[in-house]
């Protein structure tokens, strides 16, 4: 009975909403008619400058949150971009008629005040309102003030209201906009290109993950989402344009959790005439830029553990972090089967086709990760897992390949790029194979892409680097959709359809 009440109450407010909308309408005063409104200043910049604007005439605009009307005096306030501005609105200076209109306005309408800016009696900066203007009427109820939005899903599915009820959560999504576009200046700085590359591609490659699917009508072809940037970045240091990054949307046909989402942002750079040390460099220098010009510091604290970008990041191999944190030597480990036998030994699950570079990275799933709270970066990876990296040449069966990891998790993965057509045709075979054997996740060979390599490409460092997770530590979010405006949510199923299935379930 109280839901229905609840329910009657929503439908009589939103009725009363709708009839002021058609008295304005019918007034000659519909605000949707309008289309500008001159701004001078923002709520924050008032405040910051208060001594300079004291007196003078200001201009703001933005949502009224609250409204507290006391006979001829009333207060209100405004939120914008910046935050919230108190405004005194009295009917001296208004006038009679509009004051009647201010009287009649809901929470949630989006408002023009014209005022000269002072402070209040209890010493809140404010706007003394000599013109106001309704801007656009809300046909909807915000949340209660003081409950906010605290549903998650609803937070999700209706961001724009999450933005509007939450200022940490504006905030952080500011953050994010702030962050990639330090990245973007710090590397256009060292010289390199920003590019786009195709999102639809015939062959999804550069990483191990399983593609979107999709019919393109017009060539009556199949085609897949990208999985990942690197294939036609490569291309274009085969082109000789040296230094190239692109910041897109890539997609995994993957599981949802608290670090995955189906779309997410990658950002991968390339660079000619440089290995994989050189990378750790510029991974080390850009994210410690990026933190101080962000946060104004190089120390972030993320769920409250505390990590340094100040200090050197840690290089350990990722055999030497497998020997420190589970205590297996793999460099004393014969071969593929001594391997297996361990892991049984260990309880680690391995798939029949696994060979003993697989099994160390198993080994370091499972014992190290976890570990690497403090920048580090793992470096040294064995050939199996890594594809498209060039071999180490000091040390057999390895790559120079690094992961960087923060909070125990990968932030980044980088290679000294495999630049050898024929070893990489070779590789791409392997791959075939995996996938022939039931790996969902294997590459396929590229034939262009292997005549690009045919062409020549230079000795080439290149990095991916995982911008959401990047967003989440430095921003304290603890999940991926906390830094994702619009995440990939399950369809809301229409009421026939949830009561439907609600029967099945009782039968």
């Amino acid at each position: 009975m109280g839901n229905q009440n609840q329910e009657q109450d929503l439908n009589h407010l939103l009725a009363v909403r709708r009839e002021k909308l058609a008295e304005l309408v019918a007034a000659g005063k519909d605000p949707f008619v309008i289309t500008s409104y001159d701004v001078t200043h923002h709520s924050q910049e008032i405040k910051d400058n208060y001594e300079a604007l004291e007196g003078k005439e200001v201009s703001i605009a933005g949502r009224m949150m609250s409204k507290r009307v006391m006979g001829k005096a009333s207060f209100c306030h405004v939120q914008d971009l910046q935050g919230l501005m108190q405004c005194y609105v009295a009917r001296d200076s208004l006038g009679e008629e509009a004051y009647k209109g201010f009287k009649k306005l809901d929470v949630g309408d989006i408002i023009g005040i014209k005022g000269t800016v002072f402070t209040t009696k209890t010493g809140e900066i404010s706007v003394h309102a000599t013109a106001l203007t309704l801007l656009s009427k809300s046909l909807q109820i915000l949340p209660e003030k003081y409950h906010g939005l605290t549903n998650t899903d609803l937070r999700y599915r209706q961001r724009y209201v999450d933005l509007i009820m939450n200022a940490d959560v504006k905030d952080t999504f500011i953050k994010r906009s702030r962050i990639i576009s330090s990245i973007r200046r710090y590397l256009d700085g060292l010289g390199f290109l920003e590019v786009e590359t195709p999102m639809l591609v015939s062959n999804a490659g550069g990483a191990s993950a399983r593609p979107f699917e999709t019919h393109f009508n017009a060539l009556d072809e199949e085609f897949k989402l990208r999985i990942s940037l690197e294939l036609y970045l490569k291309r274009l240091i085969v082109g000789g344009l040296e230094k190239v990054y692109e910041i897109g949307r890539v997609f995994r046909n993957e599981g949802l959790d608290t670090r995955h989402n189906p779309e997410f942002t990658l950002m991968e750079l390339y660079q000619a005439y440089i290995d994989y040390n050189g990378m750790m460099d510029l991974t080390e220098n850009m994210l410690r830029h990026v933190a101080q010009e962000v946060l104004g510091t190089t120390t972030i604290v993320y769920n409250g553990v505390e990590m340094d970008l100040g200090k050197p990041f840690r290089r350990i191999s990722m055999v030497d972090a497998v020997k420190e944190y589970a205590g297996v030597d793999f460099d004393a480990v014969a071969d593929t089967a001594e391997a297996k036998a361990l892991a049984k030994e260990r309880g680690i699950e391995f798939e029949e086709r696994h060979k003993k570079g697989d099994i160390l990275n198993l080994f370091f799933e499972e014992y190290v990760e976890e570990h690497l709270i403090q920048p580090t970066f793992v470096m040294d990876h064995p050939i199996e897992i890594s594809p498209l990296t060039k071999k180490n040449p000091r040390k057999p069966g390895y790559v120079e390949r690094f992961e960087m990891f923060m909070n125990g998790w990968e932030i980044c993965n980088a290679y000294s790029e495999l630049n050898d057509p024929i070893d990489q045709r070779e590789r791409f075979r392997q791959q075939d194979l995996n996938a022939a054997a039931g790996d969902e996740e294997a590459q396929h060979t590229d034939e262009d892409f292997l005549n690009a390599l045919e062409i020549g490409m230079p000795p080439t460092g290149g990095i991916g680097y995982g911008i959401d997770r990047l967003v989440m530590l430095l921003t304290d979010s603890a999940a991926i959709r906390d830094v994702l405006l619009f995440p990939t949510m399950k369809s809301l199923k229409s009421g026939s359809e949830a009561a439907s299935e609600e029967q099945s379930k009782e039968k």
